[in-house]
């Protein structure tokens, strides 16, 4: 024979009840996995034992994320059946909402940072972790795509300066060998300048130092005496720039065709 139908009724016995409690909770637990693999549904479960522990199974590595698409679908729903619904009610409704949506993000927030822990199951514990994995994963994977970017960038800037660096090395170098020859032509004029205002100094104190020279070291020219009449000294006299000669002898007088010194002789 086979077995009958169960009568559904709740269990008196305590213990009984526990033991149920945890198989048809797992079995339930397995359904709900079963159905989102098989189906590929968005499927999310919520079970609180009599003593008001939480278990919770969610498709999705967020639980949060099926409840806020829950709350709105059915705030939606309410709005769209119950059009003619006060504002107070809506308000109340939202109200409801929001702080649902709060509490559940205090929550999720808490046991991200390590809090409120001890309610939780091993599975539970493990979701968590590969919640945290994830998030990690995904921020070192953000943090090294702007390390990337910014190497990258530097890279592109160091190569910018490299050939800004060579463009002015080679006009540098023009530059250099433009102006090299003609700072040589005029350092070669400078130098013939110089050596031509020194030449002309030279030249100058050569012509000064030979035109004082004659008149330093040539002899003075030595003029003849006049002739002095020797018949009277006492009536001779020296002459003066404005004075008249004095008049010659009558022996003078009649050989005046006769030189000085032929004069001299025959008066003695």
């Amino acid at each position: 024979m086979g077995r009958g139908p169960v009568q559904l009724r709740r269990i008196e016995n305590k213990i009984n009840r526990q033991v149920t409690f945890s198989k048809r909770r797992n079995g339930l637990l397995k359904k709900a996995h079963e159905i989102s693999v098989l189906c590929d549904a968005d499927v999310a479960l919520i079970v609180f034992s009599t003593k008001g522990k939480l278990y919770e199974f969610s498709s999705h590595s967020s639980m949060e994320g099926i409840l806020e698409r829950y709350q709105r679908y059915s705030f939606d729903e309410r709005a769209v059946l119950e059009p003619n619904t006060e504002d107070q009610e809506n308000w109340g409704d939202e109200y409801g909402i929001l702080k649902s949506k709060l509490d559940a993000l205090q929550k999720s927030q808490r046991q991200l940072l390590g809090e409120q822990l001890d309610t939780l199951t091993t599975k539970e514990l493990q979701q968590l972790e590969h919640q945290l994995e994830y998030s990690l994963k995904h921020i070192r994977s953000k943090k090294n795509q702007l390390l990337f970017e910014s190497i990258s960038e530097l890279q592109k800037k160091e190569k910018s300066l490299k050939n800004q660096n060579n463009v002015l090395q080679k006009f540098t170098t023009k530059a250099v060998l433009e102006v090299k020859p003609f700072c040589l032509h005029s350092s070669e004029q400078l130098m013939e300048t110089e050596k031509e205002k020194n030449n002309a100094i030279i030249n100058t104190n050569r012509e000064e130092q030979n035109g004082a020279t004659p008149s330093t070291s040539s002899p003075t020219p030595v003029t003849a005496p006049d002739p002095i009449p020797t018949t009277n000294n006492s009536q001779s006299q020296p002459r003066g720039s404005g004075e008249s000669e004095a008049q010659p002898s009558p022996a003078q007088a009649g050989n005046s065709k006769l030189p000085p010194w032929m004069l001299r002789t025959s008066h003695t």
